[in-house]
């Protein structure tokens, strides 16, 4: 059986790895971005620790994530802010929101936690946390659990992982 095409192979090729390649999938950091009402009303870098825990699970002692902990910088260095169990991110005017996550793709950095979009609830205060609508979390370096320390003799041991993160607050509000 011969394949017949009307556009020559090589056209035929591109066309359909261009349709494979725009598709959306859970390794696609793209999925991480807000819809496209929103704009961006803050962006800030994350620097801290991801902390795990040592317990037991059906598949035997694992780390487990517990929380996060980072100071917020702005692009000149000023601490605006902290991030912390909850997810809760807040900021030095007062205000807070926490996120619920929506989106998960794993970061294109080897060894890097994933790049998450959440969307924003419970907000405080009357500050610049208090319109945000969406939180992405981006640009991720470090912050993968260990692979070793976590046996039977350390199931109550917890460890903290240093990471660096881009998160960008986002709102349709002006």
């Amino acid at each position: 059986m011969k394949l017949r095409t009307s556009l020559p192979l090589s056209v035929s090729a591109t066309v359909i790895f261009a349709a494979f390649s725009s598709a959306q999938s859970p390794t696609d950091p793209s999925i991480t971005i807000p819809p496209p009402t929103q704009r961006p009303i803050l962006t800030v870098t994350g620097k801290g620790a991801q902390i795990y825990a040592c317990q037991q699970t059906d598949s035997g002692p694992q780390w487990i994530f517990k929380a996060p902990e980072a100071t917020l910088t702005d692009e000149s260095g000023l601490v605006v802010g902290t991030h912390g169990a909850g997810p809760i991110w807040i900021s030095k005017d007062g205000s807070s929101t926490k996120g619920e996550l929506l989106q998960k793709s794993p970061s294109p950095e080897p060894g890097a936690i994933p790049w998450l979009l959440l969307k924003a609830a419970s907000p405080t205060g009357s500050g610049v946390m208090t319109r945000v609508e969406f939180i992405r979390r981006s640009d991720t370096h470090g912050g993968i659990a260990p692979t070793t320390g976590c046996d039977a003799q350390h199931r109550t041991a917890t460890t903290r992982v240093p990471y660096t993160a881009t998160y960008t607050f986002y709102s349709a509000k002006p």
